[in-house]
């Protein structure tokens, strides 16, 4: 038996267009009805005919990711750490433990097949700043207008990309964000769409920020050396980040190259010190170094960062 419930989800930011349909798994008419999700407190709840001690909830996306819970009264709150983006849809179950009676409903995103954007990405730099991109859902009306909505956790408000990045047709194709801070909760992004001519599916996903930081070079690089002994030591200060200030959560990537031979170049890539002794040093050649940094053990990008500008000693 199926109940299907038309709906305009609220979720989190934007109206999204939606549909519940929800079936029993058992030939019987279960005594679970009205089911309903608040995205805004992640909670699941119904109301049941019948008065039990004990429900199971179940949430699963559609890679067969899921999470389950137990209470004892008809409402279910979703863990804080959950992160299951919603636009390839998502089913919950409601069991009653030793019994066969359950309810089963899936989460469909409405909207035309092919009109969700495409390829979304984004990426910090500059310490501050953050840029998402997307392409146009390949099936998209023309006339299909995005609108970018993030939140960086649950705790906080969600806001709409006040920098659009327009295409030639006017059309928003990425964001342009600044004074971005990061934190410790994997921010949540959604596109969603208008046309005249029909709904648009939308697109969503959690981000951990730090992940797709560009490291900024290592700054105040310097380079002091002497003839005896003969060796050179150089010091440097960590990439600057709005979240972290600890000198050991950073590895770095030293390059040494001699002038006059450039294709003689020595790459360090595991310094996790801010300084490192150089011994083959020769104060008869010139020599130019950078340095890079990645993190380490960390809430710190993996990836390395940018390249210092080159200084001569």
């Amino acid at each position: 038996m199926f109940d299907t419930l038309g709906l305009i989800c609220m979720m989190l930011f934007h109206p999204l267009y939606a549909d519940i349909q929800c079936m029993e798994l058992d030939a019987q008419e279960s005594p679970i009805t009205n089911v309903n999700v608040d995205w805004r407190k992640m909670e699941l709840s119904w109301e049941s005919s019948r008065n039990f001690s004990e429900y199971k909830c179940i949430i699963m996306d559609r890679d067969m990711d899921y999470t389950e819970t137990e209470v004892d009264s008809p409402l279910c709150s979703f863990p804080a750490e959950l992160h299951m983006p919603l636009h390839k849809g998502v089913t919950f179950t409601i069991e009653v433990p030793n019994t066969n009676i359950s309810k089963q409903c899936n989460f469909l995103p409405g909207g035309m097949n092919g009109s969700a954007i495409e390829n979304f990405s984004c990426v910090i730099y500059n310490i501050f700043f953050m840029n998402c991109t997307w392409q146009a859902g390949r099936d998209a009306p023309a006339d299909t207008q995005y609108f970018l909505y993030w939140q960086k956790s649950r705790d906080e408000e969600e806001r709409e990309c006040e920098l659009y990045i327009k295409d030639e047709n006017w059309r928003n194709m990425g964001c342009i964000f600044q004074n971005v801070s990061i934190g410790i909760e994997k921010a949540y992004f959604l596109v969603n769409g208008s046309s005249k001519d029909s709904l648009i599916q939308f697109y969503d996903e959690y981000i951990d920020l730090y992940k797709i930081e560009i490291l900024t070079a290592p700054s105040n690089i310097t380079a002091h050396c002497t003839r005896d002994p003969t060796g050179c030591i150089i010091a440097w200060r960590p990439p600057r980040t709005s979240h972290v200030e600890n000198k050991k959560c950073f590895q770095y990537e030293i390059s040494i190259q001699n002038k006059d031979e450039p294709k003689e170049e020595k790459k360090l890539p595991c310094v996790r010190n801010d300084s490192y002794e150089f011994q083959n040093y020769n104060e008869k050649k010139r020599y130019t170094l950078k340095i890079r940094a990645r993190g380490k053990n960390c809430l710190v990008s993996s990836n390395w960062g940018e390249w210092s500008e080159p200084i001569e000693f």
